[in-house]
């Protein structure tokens, strides 16, 4: 049986409480455009084609980062590299790179299918734009910046012998007369 009083009077002050209680506590709130929180160091934001020391293309144009993402949101077209026109260490590289963060929902299957490390995932996690274009992303607004010491491709191979030395991690740079005698072969 219910109590009328009860009910009445006292589960409307019970409920306030709460209201009270919380209401003179300091706020927790983030002013977000204004004051950002750095995001946790695992934390699964924008992609990135990374580059070898050299400036090379880490993308091999395989296309296994497509057929992992289980939203479609993905296309790669990868071309043959020519000795005059070498845009990564292997035989292919990717010519055409695009993801369309309109479906992308930034799980990372992504980055555990490729087989090189070429994409990773940076911590920039502000993508929302005003036009649906601005939000597939092209090959150049992927690729890593140059940094210092790094050449824009297409060039030769800088930083050893045959693509085996890229991905078996020996990056020594190539004796000057290899690389003089590989230019005037071209």
């Amino acid at each position: 049986m219910s109590n009328p009083v009860r009910e009445t009077l006292w589960d409307p002050i019970a409920g306030f409480g709460v209201t009270f209680r919380t209401m003179f506590r300091k706020t927790v709130t983030e002013q977000y455009p204004f004051e950002k929180v750095p995001t946790a160091p695992r934390f699964h934001g924008r992609h990135q084609l990374n580059r070898w020391p050299d400036g090379l293309e880490k993308c091999i144009g395989c296309e296994l980062c497509a057929w992992a993402c289980p939203a479609d949101a993905i296309y790669v077209e990868g071309a043959d590299n020519a000795e005059g026109d070498r845009h990564s260490p292997g035989e292919r590289y990717g010519r055409v790179y695009q993801i369309n963060y309109l479906r992308c929902i930034l799980c990372g299957l992504c980055i555990e299918a490729c087989p090189t490390r070429a994409l990773t995932m940076t911590n920039e996690y502000e993508l929302a734009d005003n036009s649906r274009e601005s939000l597939i992303y092209e090959k150049s607004d992927l690729l890593a910046p140059l940094l210092p010491g790094m050449e824009l491709p297409p060039h030769p191979m800088l930083l050893g012998t045959d693509e085996g030395d890229y991905y078996r991690g020996n990056l020594h740079p190539r004796p000057a007369e290899d690389a003089a005698d590989e230019e005037t072969v071209e």
